[in-house]
């Protein structure tokens, strides 16, 4: 089925539906960038859950942002919000809705809209793709996240370009990082202690020998500890490494201040979480520490070479929870003199 073309091509309007988690959001960010591109006078909605709303809220290339409350989604009390949600998309009459979730939720919200093209990814888990119109079939196994992402295009007609910003600055967000600096002109490195899999976190006792050792090869750094509410007893374990020379954030920052912390930082050490593709997104250059998962498919965006890893048996086994004796040797086992070096690298290199 080719792509219908509208009244005037130049005029489509579109939805996207990506709805989380952080990282999947940034990585389909280039679709967006894409489409706008090409179709400089199309009016484009994102789909996304009410956390991340932050992230997309006044991009430029949006023309809005369709909140879903993925919590209370099917609590009685919020059907009356949810229905006059889905009357509001319907009336919209999308041209295109672009399904890059691709979960039995999103495929059938994506037909619900009843847009004039359904475009989704061929995901068997749960069967959406049986709600589009055109497919965008993963290439291989490995193939990355953004790139399966961006195969949505070629069947729009829509040429995929690779000089395209994913995260423009944020001005008052950047203002607010700047103030927090002050006059200091010190090189940060960000630290990213955390991630949703326990199975996924580097251990916090690594990280804290690694700040420690890069405190005491150079004077002049200075470390961001990035995270959430939950990651703050994992903050103040880092900070004791170097106290005078870290500034934990953890729970104490927006999301949109974060995306400016990693943009100043010179490096970023990270675990496979959300800001280490946000760090990707914005050209910082990444040491991520991957353990259960596979960084072909979902690492750090053009910078997969840089990260860190063991060839055991079990590696990558995809599961939230480890069942491999001893229990986590997959990270465990990445010792902070293996990271210190990584650093180091990234650091003189200056690569990115």
């Amino acid at each position: 089925m080719s792509p219908p073309r509208a009244r005037d091509f130049h005029l489509l309007k579109i939805l996207i539906l990506k709805p989380s988690s952080l990282g999947d959001v940034v990585q389909a960010l280039p679709v967006l960038r894409c489409l706008k591109r090409h179709l400089p006078h199309s009016r484009i909605y994102w789909w996304v859950e009410s956390g991340l709303a932050p992230l997309l809220e006044g991009d430029p290339d949006l023309e809005g942002v369709v909140r879903f409350n993925r919590r209370g989604w099917a609590a009685p009390a919020n059907w009356t919000k949810l229905w006059k949600d889905v009357a509001w998309l319907r009336n919209q009459k999308f041209d295109w809705v672009i399904d890059l979730q691709c979960l039995a939720r999103s495929g059938a919200f994506s037909w619900i809209t009843n847009g004039g093209l359904l475009v989704g990814l061929d995901e068997v888990r749960e069967g959406a793709r049986g709600f589009y119109d055109l497919v965008a079939r993963r290439r291989s196994y490995h193939t990355h996240a953004v790139d399966w992402y961006l195969d949505v295009l070629p069947l729009l007609g829509v040429p995929v370009r690779r000089d395209v910003e994913w995260l423009p600055i944020r001005p008052l967000a950047a203002q607010a990082v700047r103030r927090a600096i002050g006059a200091e002109a010190s090189p940060w490195v960000a630290i990213q202690p955390g991630a949703r899999w326990l199975n996924k976190r580097w251990p916090v006792e690594h990280y804290k020998e690694l700040v420690g050792r890069l405190a005491e090869w150079r004077a002049d750094l200075r470390f961001a500890i990035l995270g959430g509410k939950d990651d703050e007893i994992l903050g103040r374990t880092v900070l004791q490494a170097a106290p005078a020379r870290c500034l934990d954030l953890t729970g104490k920052i927006s999301l949109t201040e974060m995306i400016e912390w990693i943009r100043l930082s010179r490096v970023m050490v990270t675990n496979d979480t959300g800001p280490m593709h946000v760090a990707a997104a914005v050209g910082t250059p990444v040491v991520g520490l991957f353990g259960p998962t596979e960084p072909r498919r979902t690492g750090p965006y053009g910078q997969v070479e840089h990260v860190l890893r063991l060839d055991l048996p079990c590696v990558p086994c995809m599961s939230s929870r480890c069942r491999h004796k001893p229990v986590m040797e997959c990270l465990t086992s990445i010792l902070p003199d293996r990271a210190f070096g990584a650093v180091r690298q990234r650091l003189v290199g200056k690569t990115r």
